[in-house]
């Protein structure tokens, strides 16, 4: 008769009774250490259900401390070599160091969040943020949130809920972690009008949509993918005149967060100031995407439509914290004063190749000029974070051939510090679009701990067709 492979498995209380477990509990905490346990034995025997053969009691013991450790130590920085400029997973955009040390300060003592300095009355906590967006954007008012599909859920709850809002088919996109267009305007307690077709939509789909139910028109712009081909689509001035001949507000969700355009930013990618200009009533955006600040939602407009926006009470559910906003005021004044040079992303964005070629050379001689496999090719950088689909920019990196690539950038991701990298072909790349001067010491450092944690490593493999 065939044994359980489920009775190998030992119980929490045994494995917490072992010196290991022990240690751990004194410095990290029993209740920390106790839960990840529970988890761990709970996944192998999940799997031992399906005939899959329980690691070792030390295994098991390893995954669950090491699960602690990384809890209680935190989120940790890393050195993004993808070549993914607003990578999701990784925070999308880094700070400059003007907007860091304002998010200390306001961290590790009291401020002037939501009182006036002056007169020691309360006032909103955006002021200052807001005061910036609107002398940037020639908005009349603003409105600053947590992020944007915060933006988008209080425009719709505060101007439209238990009214239509009528959207194109071709722009009921997916955002990230699987949170729909139609899902939110659903929690708004809006009702979706679904007008024209998935590639074309045309004006008078939207006139023959309108009623008097009709409480806004909505435009989104699809900003994590790109429809080529046969389309069609209204205008934003269209739609705006459009919703003003009715008195409906007229509601443009951006998403990318480009203010103005230039900089050699495709001529599609919608900005701030043209959708404006078009007449939208209320534009929203991200702070974290081209505009490289902080996570938030900014929201830009006509004075009263943004002022029912402030009074709904989700605003408050929605409302940014401090640290944000001592962040999001640093990013906006650099931008104010013209200064975008001093912002990660726009350096990331408009480094020239020779540039990135140079710090990727850098980067190879760091690492061992005489590794034959540490060579210098071309690549191709994304800018990520649902911006600027399709948009791939001339980039270099470091080829680097090991024995076992997905095993690589795995030690990679897990040492120290810890860098993240792709896998093409048979290659590791290190792609130093998205690498900055700074990181090159320690990418190079971080590869060197890795190649050491390979057992079957004996120097890295020379690779005679790339130079």
């Amino acid at each position: 008769m065939a044994v359980d492979v489920r009775r190998k498995i030992p119980s929490v209380d045994g494995l917490l009774r072992s010196d290991p477990a022990r240690r751990a509990s004194a410095y990290l905490g029993r209740s920390l250490v106790k839960r990840t346990l529970g988890d761990v034995l709970d996944e192998a025997r999940r799997a031992a259900a399906n005939g899959i053969e329980p690691p070792a009691d030390e295994i098991l013991l390893a995954r669950a401390l090491g699960r602690a450790s990384r809890a209680a130590h935190g989120t940790v920085p890393v050195i993004n070599a993808t070549g993914v400029i607003l990578h999701t997973n990784l925070g999308r955009a880094p700070l400059p160091e003007r907007a860091a040390r304002a998010v200390a300060h306001a961290a590790r003592s009291y401020t002037d969040l939501e009182v006036d300095r002056v007169t020691g009355r309360r006032t909103t906590r955006g002021r200052n943020a807001e005061l910036l967006l609107t002398a940037i954007t020639g908005s009349e008012s603003a409105l600053v949130v947590n992020n944007c599909a915060a933006a988008l859920l209080l425009a719709m709850s505060a101007l439209a809920k238990g009214k239509q809002v009528i959207v194109s088919r071709g722009e009921l996109i997916e955002i990230g972690g699987e949170f729909r267009i139609p899902d939110i305007l659903s929690a708004s307690g809006a009702k979706l009008v679904e007008v024209g077709t998935t590639n074309r939509t045309r004006l008078t789909d939207y006139r023959s949509a309108l009623g008097d139910r009709t409480g806004a028109i909505l435009k989104v712009h699809p900003s994590n993918y790109r429809m080529v081909g046969f389309t069609a689509a209204p205008t934003a001035t269209d739609l705006a005149t459009l919703a003003r001949s009715r008195s409906i507000p007229f509601v443009y969700d951006i998403g990318s967060g480009l203010l103005h355009h230039g900089h050699g930013h495709p001529s599609d990618e919608p900005s701030v100031s043209d959708a404006l200009t078009a007449g939208a009533d209320l534009v929203t955006f991200s702070a974290d995407k081209l505009l490289g600040g902080p996570q938030a939602g900014l929201v830009v407009g006509r004075a009263d439509p943004i002022r029912r926006l402030r009074r709904h009470p989700i605003a408050r559910a929605v409302r940014i914290g401090r640290m944000q906003i001592a962040a999001l005021e640093q990013i906006l004044a650099i931008v104010a004063a013209e200064r975008e040079d001093e912002l990660p992303v726009f350096r990331m964005l408009r480094d020239p190749p020779d540039v990135v070629r140079a710090r990727a050379q850098r980067l190879s001689e760091t690492i061992g000029g005489e590794l034959e496999g540490a060579r210098v090719v071309r690549s191709g950088s994304a800018v990520g974070g649902g911006s600027m689909p399709g948009t791939e920019l001339p980039s270099w990196a470091v080829r680097l051939r090991v024995p076992n690539p997905d095993a690589f950038v795995a030690r990679l991701r897990t040492g120290t510090p810890a860098a993240f990298a792709r896998v093409q072909e048979d290659g590791v790349l290190l792609d130093c679009r998205t690498v900055a001067d700074d990181e090159v010491p320690h990418l190079a450092r971080a590869v060197w701990y890795a190649l050491e944690g390979d057992d079957e490593h004996d120097g890295l493999h020379g690779d005679p067709d790339e130079g």
